[in-house]
């Protein structure tokens, strides 16, 4: 058993290297993110003086996204730094939930915003003011353009496959969403004078946010929280474990998410008889195979042994 134990520790560490290695490779679209970063405070300013000199809520309230944009993908870049850094003695699994840290992080911030803008905007429905159109469509055209090339940076530095980078992504995207809405909003508020729109398109935006920033946060809750990963149903993995030759019953079975791509297991088995050995390499083979546990810890109990039981 000591020797499983020693194989997994050197396993972790060897994974924690290479993890540190891929990211080295990562940080080379930091100077991306830095570049999204600057051009969203600036944005963030331009939108706001439009904002109160158009007297529109909902460029106000895209402003207030931009700059959670720049928050969000700076939060992004410190967090992946932290991931990067080797397992040690102290962090024994190395820092890689940094990032999932990181995406809760952005994804509170956007629940935030959400809830501030609809308060906000049910604030102007009851004391409306006059809007100037064409101000708002200028800035909210000016901004759609930023927003789709930080959008563009963001997803290029690593998005499709980091949680982390991609809660910064969705902020961006939802904002290009929101200037789309800005801009629709200013038309008809100019040939119409649907000054009642702004508060609309300002609630649309603020569902958008929610409902991606709640996504998000659950996602990041649930890994943080060592839930079973959806791709795993615990009692399908025991039957598959008790299949193999030897192994008379699975118990006291964990599966956990390191972070969003490395899942662990430990567990117990019990041996048919003493005289059957149970090929441990047999099952770990079986895991990474049907459910992609690379990282697993297995102690076995001899026939005629005392096994303690459990929930699993």
């Amino acid at each position: 058993m000591s020797g499983n134990h020693s194989t997994s520790r050197n396993h972790l560490n060897n994974q924690s290297h290479n993890h540190s290695h891929r990211h080295s490779h990562g940080h080379s679209g930091n100077g991306k993110l830095t570049v999204a970063v600057l051009i969203n405070i600036l944005l963030t300013v331009v939108q706001i003086i439009g904002g109160v000199l158009s007297g529109s809520l909902s460029l106000i309230a895209d402003a207030l996204h931009n700059l959670s944009d720049a928050g969000a993908i700076l939060i992004a870049i410190f967090a992946r730094k932290i991931s990067a850094k080797q397992a040690d003695e102290k962090m024994t699994f190395g820092y890689q939930r940094a990032e999932i840290i990181g995406t809760l992080i952005n994804s509170i911030t956007l629940i935030i915003v959400g809830l501030y803008l609809i308060y906000e905007a049910i604030s102007k429905y009851f004391n409306p003011t006059e809007i100037d159109g064409w101000i708002v469509i200028y800035i909210a055209g000016i901004a759609l353009v930023i927003d789709i090339a930080t959008a563009v940076l963001t997803y290029m530095s690593g998005a499709k496959s980091s949680m982390n980078l991609r809660a910064a992504f969705i902020h961006n995207v939802s904002d290009a969403m929101a200037s789309v809405a800005v801009i629709i909003a200013g038309v008809l508020i100019i040939f119409y004078q649907w000054y009642v729109v702004d508060i609309i398109a300002t609630i649309l935006i603020s569902i958008y946010v929610l409902y991606h920033g709640g996504l998000l946060a659950l996602e990041s809750i649930k890994i943080l929280m060592q839930a079973v990963p959806e791709t795993c149903e615990i009692s399908e993995l025991k039957a598959d474990i008790e299949l193999i030759k030897g192994v008379s019953a699975a118990i006291d079975i964990h599966v956990w998410q390191l972070d969003e791509h490395k899942l662990f297991l430990e567990c117990k088995v019990a041996s048919v008889t003493n005289k059957v050995s149970i090929d441990l390499a047999e099952i770990k083979a079986m895991l990474a195979k049907k459910y992609g546990i690379k990282h697993s810890t297995i102690e076995v109990n001899q026939s005629g042994k005392a096994i303690e039981s459990s929930c699993y």
